[in-house]
């Protein structure tokens, strides 16, 4: 079994017991939230394609806590008039447990 879910915009895959980095999500940690923008849900025997949600299909996700992505660094340049900038940040993410 597996779904395609937006959470925040964006669309992920999830299955059970698998875990995924999200976006921050104002949320703590150890609790459990219900993703109910499922846009697809695939199971053995049926297949759900929503238009654009599907409504009776939810998933619940466990919160692990948060963490932190790779580096960006972001550089600013201008030919010929001696400005060089380097701007470096790291994303906050949140990863869900899928229980379901």
């Amino acid at each position: 079994m597996y779904s395609i879910v937006e959470i925040n915009g964006k669309q992920y895959m999830a299955e059970p017991g698998k875990i995924l980095l999200v976006d921050h999500l104002d949320v703590k940690e150890g609790d459990e939230i219900n993703i109910d923008k499922v846009l697809f849900y695939r199971d053995d025997n049926e297949v759900k394609i929503g238009q654009p949600y599907i409504d009776d299909v939810t998933l619940k996700a466990e919160v692990l806590g948060e963490t932190k992505g790779k580096k960006i660094r972001v550089f600013k340049y201008k030919r010929r008039k001696d400005y060089r900038r380097t701007i470096g940040s790291r994303p906050l993410y949140t990863k869900l447990l899928i229980k379901g």
